[in-house]
């Protein structure tokens, strides 16, 4: 019986969807890095970005991926319903900024920026996948639409990309009521 009961909290455990750390209401942690839009590298400061509205800051693992490629594409073809709602949708990687160049014009359509996420953003927003891929470490998939203000508006923390656009753009709906 007791066996039971531990596969049973194992299976429902593995069941649940990961957390990230940064729940709504919390600070997004403020960042500046190199990125690029269309394969022009340009450097990307949040702050900077929030100035014009709600940011949608996209962590994807590995550019080049299956499920990395379906969601730039998904994302590039909704850009015009982000940029109606007012906002700015980065994407972000532990893949250097001249793999993002490539990946930002081939599979972004050049339509939104794409950055590299240093260690540093990395464990701010919580999103060490704990693995490697051609030796270096990869992110999880996790989407967190940042309010004007800073602050944490909605959290999208799931490998699986399909929900990644629909999910975030309603958020981001929601919160401007566009």
């Amino acid at each position: 019986m007791r066996l039971v009961s531990t596969f049973a909290a194992a299976a429902l455990l593995a069941a649940t969807p990961a957390f990230a750390a940064l729940a709504p209401g919390a600070k997004a942690p403020d960042f500046t890095t190199r990125g690029a839009i269309a394969g022009k590298v340009f450097t990307v400061h949040l702050a900077e970005q929030l100035k014009k509205g709600p940011v949608v800051l996209y962590f994807f693992p590995a550019a080049y991926t299956g499920g990395c490629n379906a969601e730039a594409h998904a994302f590039a073809e909704a850009i015009p319903a982000f940029t109606k709602a007012g906002a700015t949708v980065i994407g972000m990687s532990a893949d250097n900024v001249e793999t993002l160049s490539k990946f930002s014009a081939e599979k972004c359509a050049g339509k939104f920026a794409v950055a590299s996420a240093g260690p540093n953003v990395v464990k701010g927003y919580d999103v060490a996948l704990g693995k490697q891929m051609a030796g270096r470490d990869i992110t999880k998939r996790t989407s967190y639409v940042i309010a004007k203000n800073g602050r944490i508006a909605f959290v999208h923390d799931e490998m699986n990309p399909e929900a990644h656009v629909s999910t975030t753009l309603a958020a981001v709906q929601k919160l401007t009521g566009k």
